[in-house]
């Protein structure tokens, strides 16, 4: 085995298309990560989902905390477990739920506007709170991904955190679907094609999870014109994405143009179907 998950999770992984929780940060370190947002979101004058630029999305190429997190060590051991030792970032997003705020996303799966080949795009859900069905919770369908890509139609985007609110065009049997329990300081992983949503934040707390694209450097974009992507493991002898640049100190001048640029090519590249990301 390669990697730090065992062949049962590797297995489990496979076979539904979604595994974890694995518990990988500190209770520290959950903790730290948590009170550099709350601090970032106290200097912007609101939370990241909704203060004026996409500080939501890419923030990994803003701030050297969330650079920090995006490329640590026993994250990557666990992604490497899935998509082998050579390992790009190629999207972030934060997906944050004020306690009563009514927000949600709609059954979607990711890789449905990522124009990604091979399919072997995972995303990591990182958790900065507890996050349980009354928060809101990721809603999966186990074995969803064995179907390939679905049609996707566009659904209602007030209080839908998928801007365009896309959605899945078929009948989802909600009585299948399993809820993605997620402690504080562990990660859940799943597959770019498992079909996913999740339901309002009913708790007192805020729902705080760290959504990183990895991606083996072998796939290729087939959007409009080059996006970047981070390298953060292994090497990249493919050059299949433009390189990014590592934010030196937190929000400074250079990684603000640089994100912006990538923001605008990453946002351009998917055309109409234009998406924050999927969950």
């Amino acid at each position: 085995m390669v990697g730090s998950l065992s062949e049962e999770h590797v297995a489990h992984y496979r076979a539904t298309g979604q595994v974890g929780p694995v518990a990988l940060l500190t209770p520290e370190e959950a903790a730290h990560y948590r009170g550099k947002l709350e601090a970032a979101e106290a200097d912007l004058g609101g939370p990241l989902s909704r203060v004026p630029g996409q500080f939501r999305a890419k923030t990994h190429l803003l701030y050297t905390w969330m650079d920090n997190l995006v490329r640590h060590s026993a994250l990557l051991d666990a992604v490497e477990s899935i998509i082998g030792p050579d390992i790009l970032v190629y999207h972030l997003t934060c997906w944050i739920k004020e306690p009563g705020d009514g927000s949600f996303v709609s059954w979607h799966q990711d890789g449905t506007y990522f124009n990604l080949i091979p399919a072997e795009h995972v995303t990591a859900w990182i958790a900065l709170s507890d996050v349980t069905p009354e928060s809101g919770c990721m809603r999966m369908m186990p074995g969803s991904h064995l179907s390939g890509q679905r049609e996707h139609d566009k659904g209602p985007t007030e209080g839908n955190l998928l801007s365009n609110g896309q959605k899945i065009a078929l009948e989802i049997d909600e009585t299948k679907a399993i809820d993605i329990v997620v402690p504080t300081g562990s990660v859940s992983f799943h597959h770019t094609y498992v079909v996913h949503s999740s339901g309002p934040n009913l708790s007192a707390d805020r729902r705080i999870g760290i959504g990183v694209s990895y991606i083996p450097t072998r796939v290729r974009f087939q959007g409009d014109g080059r996006v970047s992507a981070g390298l953060v493991r292994g090497q990249d002898v493919f050059g299949h994405f433009d390189p990014e640049q590592r934010p030196v100190t937190d929000l400074d001048e250079d990684a603000r143009i640089f994100h912006d640029a990538a923001c605008q090519r990453f946002f351009a590249g998917h055309g109409s179907k234009r998406t924050e990301a999927a969950e």
